[in-house]
């Protein structure tokens, strides 16, 4: 990949941006930690712009300048209430407000500048968003940014709905992750199928037999280089500091353990195992993971809103256990979204 495509800014050549796709909870933070030991590459944690879109049709006409002067100040802010922080890093809405004010005017834009500018102060090469959730919204990436590519990292479904499952940032029901699965991965097909020469496609299951080879493969997609430190996710600093701030995160600082692979059969029931395979089929048929069951769940009606109602209840019980078992993590996250709603409020008592 020739790295003088990428977009120049200024008579210098900007950072290519790349896009992890299609969803949490497959082994991106893994993945990023340790590209990110290499000088080259830079990611830092993810917006997750997702969470903001509801709120973008508020803003009306962002042609009007005063509108999107009012969007960039609240992405600007978006960043600053993450739940990890970028180092060194401090934003002003009024700089960043120039810079895209000429270009193609939309949401995914400011943010990526935000990303832009970070990777030009570490003096990156490469910079990639992990905000997974971004592949409902890449279409339109693709077109704002015609030299970034996509990293599709996939994981065998039963572990990753296994995972989600047990993760306050997805729902608390089999039923529903799989289809949020499944919509993920229906998303990415269509961008494989339209941009295939800009779209690598791993498998977490590889990387967690053989980090190196994986690895290798994504530096040469991304035409950075390898290094063999990126093996060493001690020497991560960020590794170590958000293994204490999460359980999501609590393994983060250690070699994978790939006895993990199968770990999904003793956290899943078998008739949850035959519903995953049954939604799930045409991808697990593409991506090599074999059924064990016949795939042949029978659903009915009911099924989705009973789905709901359970989520429900139990994402107001982990709320509360999060709260009681990691307060820092708890009231960072309730900050975020404290900070999504006042957006959401003042937007709309202004219209």
């Amino acid at each position: 990949m020739n790295v003088t495509d990428k977009p120049v800014s200024d008579g210098k050549a900007r950072p290519r941006p790349i896009l992890m796709i299609p969803l949490r909870r497959c082994g991106s933070h893994a993945l990023r930690l340790r590209l990110n030991l290499n000088p080259q590459f830079y990611s830092p944690y993810p917006l997750h712009l997702a969470d903001f879109m509801p709120i973008v049709p508020l803003y009306g006409d962002i042609a009007d300048d005063n509108a999107y002067f009012r969007m960039v100040v609240d992405v600007v802010g978006l960043q600053a209430a993450s739940i990890v922080k970028w180092p060194g890093m401090a934003f002003d809405p009024v700089d960043i407000f120039e810079r895209v004010r000429h270009e193609p005017r939309s949401v995914h834009r400011i943010a990526w500048e935000l990303l832009l500018c970070a990777a030009e102060q570490h003096q990156a090469r490469v910079v990639m968003d992990k905000s997974l959730d971004d592949v409902h919204y890449a279409h339109e990436l693709m077109q704002l940014f015609p030299h970034m590519l996509l990293l599709n990292v996939v994981r065998d479904p039963r572990a990753q709905v296994a995972s989600m499952n047990r993760a306050i940032i997805h729902d608390f029901d089999t039923l529903i992750n799989t289809q949020t699965w499944v919509a993920a991965h229906r998303a990415a097909q269509s961008l494989i199928e339209r941009y295939p020469g800009r779209v690598l496609t791993i498998r977490y299951e590889d990387f967690l037999l053989d980090e190196e080879t994986t690895l290798k493969q994504i530096c040469t997609f991304f035409d950075i280089q390898f290094l063999d430190k990126m093996l060493d996710i001690s020497e991560s600093q960020e590794a170590r500091q958000i293994s204490k701030m999460s359980a999501l995160w609590s393994s983060n600082c250690f070699s994978p353990i790939t006895t993990n692979i199968d770990k999904f059969k003793g956290q899943l029931k078998l008739h949850e195992i035959e519903m995953i395979e049954t939604l799930s089929k045409e991808f697990m048929l593409r991506y090599g993971y074999e059924p064990m069951t016949q795939a042949n769940f029978a659903f009915d009606t009911h099924m989705s809103q009973v789905a709901t109602e359970r989520s429900g209840d139990a994402r107001k019980l982990a709320w509360q256990e999060l709260e009681q078992e990691n307060f820092q993590d708890y009231i960072l996250r309730q900050y975020r979204a404290d900070y999504l709603a006042t957006v959401r409020n003042r937007l709309e008592r202004s219209r």
